[in-house]
Order: C-alpha cells, then structure tokens, then sequence
C-alpha cells in the first residue's frame, strides 16, 4: 500500500540546512545493500555491488529538495536496474521500499507547494532539469498521490507555470502511433487545421500547430498551445471532447492534439443533417458541459456552435479550449484578456467593458451569457441567428 504523504516525516525546512543531505531512495538503497550481503554472487560481484551502491547513495544526495525532485527520476531508473541485476525485480519487499521512497518524495514535493517561496527556484529550471520536474509533478498527480485537492490545484498550478518559463510540456501527455494522416486539413482554425488521421484502431483529429508562424508569434501559439493541452487533460466529463494525448511525429518540429474524430461533427451540422432533431436534449447536454467546467472554476471561453461536437452515442460535447482558462485569480492560467473570438456570442461587458467600468475579462457569467447565444443559434438556425447581429 502506498503511504499517505501526511505519514511521513521530514526535516521542518528540508534542503536548507548545511547539515541536510536528501536522498529520496533510503529505503530502496537500504534494500539493495542488504540484497548483497545475502546474495550468492561471487565474492567480487556482491564487492562490486556494494562499491557501486555506497557511490549511488553519495552521487543521489541532495542539498535541495528541488534538486532531489529533479533527479528522481533518473536515480530510480539506475536502482531499479541494480535491482533487476540481483533479481530482485518481482520482490514483494522491493515494493514495499518502493513504496515507502515515493511517499517520501511527495512529502517532499508537499512540501514545495505549501512553501510559495519555492516558486521562484523552481521556475529558474531550465530544459532537461524543467522537464524532469514537470514530470515527476504529472507522475505524481496520475498516480492519485496527492491526498489533499489544495495539494492537486497547486501541483496543476505549478506544472503550468513552468511548462509556460521553459515552453515544454510533461512527457506523459506525449503518444506515439499516430499513423494515416490525410494529406489535406478537414477544417481550418484560429491557430491551426485539423487533420483526420488513426490511432489504436480509431480515427482521430489532429489539432496540428500552423507552422509558417515566426518569432514573437510562434511563441505566443507555442504558449497557447501548452495552457490549452494542459487544461484540457485534465478535463473528464460524457459532453466534454476527450483528450488523447499530444502527436509530435505527424509533422516534423510540430506538435498537434489528438482528440476522437466525430463523424456528425458540429451541432449545427448534425442539426441539419437529421432534421433538427433532439435540440432540446443537446443543449441540456451543453449546459452539463458548462456547468462540468464551471464546477472545476474553468472559463471555456469561446462557447458558439461551431465549437459543440455531437458524439457517436447522439450525444454533445464541448470542445475547443483555446480560450479557456482558470477564474480561481491565480496568476497563470487565468482567463484570456486578449478580445479573440466572435463578437456574436460576446456578453456586453466584453463587447464594450468601458461601458461597465471594467476591463475585457471573459468569466463564467460571459459563457453563461455565450449560452443563451448558441440556444437561440441552435433553435433559429445559424445563418437566422447571424441576421440578430451583436448583442
């Protein structure tokens, strides 16, 4: 069983004393030399062993407890494969000590998020060692040891953060396999195309990154690009649009999001297609979607027909989080100011924000709003709608 976090017990301010080496894999590193003195290798080999695990524990010795995140996962890897070269790959025990070195590193990771002054050192990682971080954070997180949901929001909060200083991503959103890609984009969008192409034995979309982009511009996407993928992954509802992962293979140097392929497409064509049937139970379906987002404090931001997708099952799902953001006021990731998309589905306040006394700041009231737009662009028909203009 894996330990609660709260279990474990580390020095009051790990990583800042002189007299503080942290290393993450006690336990592990325990086992291991025990594992020699027991073994029946020749006496030379089990020498060797021990040599080589008393320089692990010194080499994986940290003064920081950033540092030791950073290299954590590299330092499992290597006693891991001292592990299997004394076959101890599928012992219980190795589990256990396993278990144990992964509470202890989300102690330490706890730690990180409850310290806000951490967040300056953390955001100073650059290539290989943001990316480690990023990736034992996402880990952690896939792998439910969090306990806390403060403790999860920050973690999320953190990963982008970084992944917006170093312009990277967590390892694991990346998939391989993605095969048949068409040679033509179905459908175009504001920064991209999509691209019909098959993965596992289904048909996919792929949300491909226009590559033509330059300097100040293809950063600006790049960044749009990483806050969109890292919120939508996260995202787990019947009417919101699964996220399968990011494909880096179909285009040289570029990236695209792979999502289920629906064949009805939009709710507007399948409102066309079939005679305009079951309207009232697919705007039902949307308000579950918004109400989904709104309960995780997330502003889609973009809400119009174009953006509703009707599945296989008959059913609608939002889609398209390029606007989206976080209405929780932290610093990253909140929602856009910038005035993209269509005034036709725009509050008031967004429209002309000096009228109210505000700024331009899409929030759950302007989705809310955006959903009257697309009931009576669903209900009149969208070119009827279009003839309304702006509110």
């Amino acid at each position: 069983m894996f330990p609660s976090s709260r279990s474990m017990v580390i020095p009051s301010n790990p990583g800042t004393s002189q007299d503080t080496k942290i290393v993450v894999y006690q336990a592990l590193i325990a086992l291991l030399q025990d594992a020699c003195t027991m073994s029946t290798l020749p006496p030379s080999d089990v020498n060797s062993f021990q040599l080589a695990l008393e320089g692990h524990r010194h080499s994986m010795s940290s003064e920081s407890v950033v540092g030791a995140i950073v290299d954590s996962l590299k330092n499992r890897k290597i006693l891991l494969e001292v592990a299997s070269q004394l076959g101890l790959a599928s012992d219980l025990n190795l589990r256990t000590a396993l278990g144990a070195d992964e509470g202890r590193l989300v102690t330490f990771l706890v730690f990180i998020l409850d310290t806000k002054s951490m967040d300056d050192s953390i955001l100073m990682l650059e290539d290989d060692s943001a990316q480690c971080f990023m990736d034992v954070v996402q880990e952690v997180l896939d792998k439910g040891f969090l306990m806390a949901p403060e403790h999860s929001s920050k973690a999320r909060r953190l990963i982008r953060k970084l992944s917006e200083s170093c312009e990277r991503l967590p390892s694991a959103l990346f998939i391989t396999g993605v095969s048949g890609r068409e040679e033509h984009p179905t459908f175009g969008g504001g920064f991209g195309d999509i691209y019909r192409a098959s993965y596992v034995n289904q048909v996919v979309a792929l949300k491909h990154m226009r590559h033509f982009l330059r300097g100040a511009e293809l950063r600006r996407i790049r960044l749009k690009f990483c806050r969109e993928a890292l919120l939508w992954k996260d995202l787990h509802h019947p009417h919101i649009l699964p996220f399968i992962g990011i494909d880096r293979e179909s285009f040289p140097a570029s990236l695209c999001m792979v999502s289920p392929w629906l064949e009805h497409g939009t709710v507007l064509k399948y409102l066309n297609d079939h005679d305009r049937q079951n309207v009232d139970k697919l705007l039902f379906e949307v308000a579950q979607g918004l109400e989904y987002l709104h309960s995780h404090n997330i502003v889609h931001g973009d809400l119009r027909g174009s953006n509703i997708l009707v599945n296989k099952d008959w059913s609608a799902c939002l889609a398209d989080f390029g606007l989206s953001g976080f209405s929780d006021g932290g610093s990253t990731g909140q929602t856009s100011s910038k005035r993209a998309g269509s005034a036709y589905w725009m509050a008031p306040e967004l429209l002309a924000p000096e009228q109210f006394g505000t700024k331009f700041s899409r929030t759950q009231a302007s989705d809310v709003y955006a959903f009257g737009c697309v009931c009576l662009e669903v209900i009149l028909h969208f070119q009827n709608y279009l003839k309304l203009g702006p509110c």
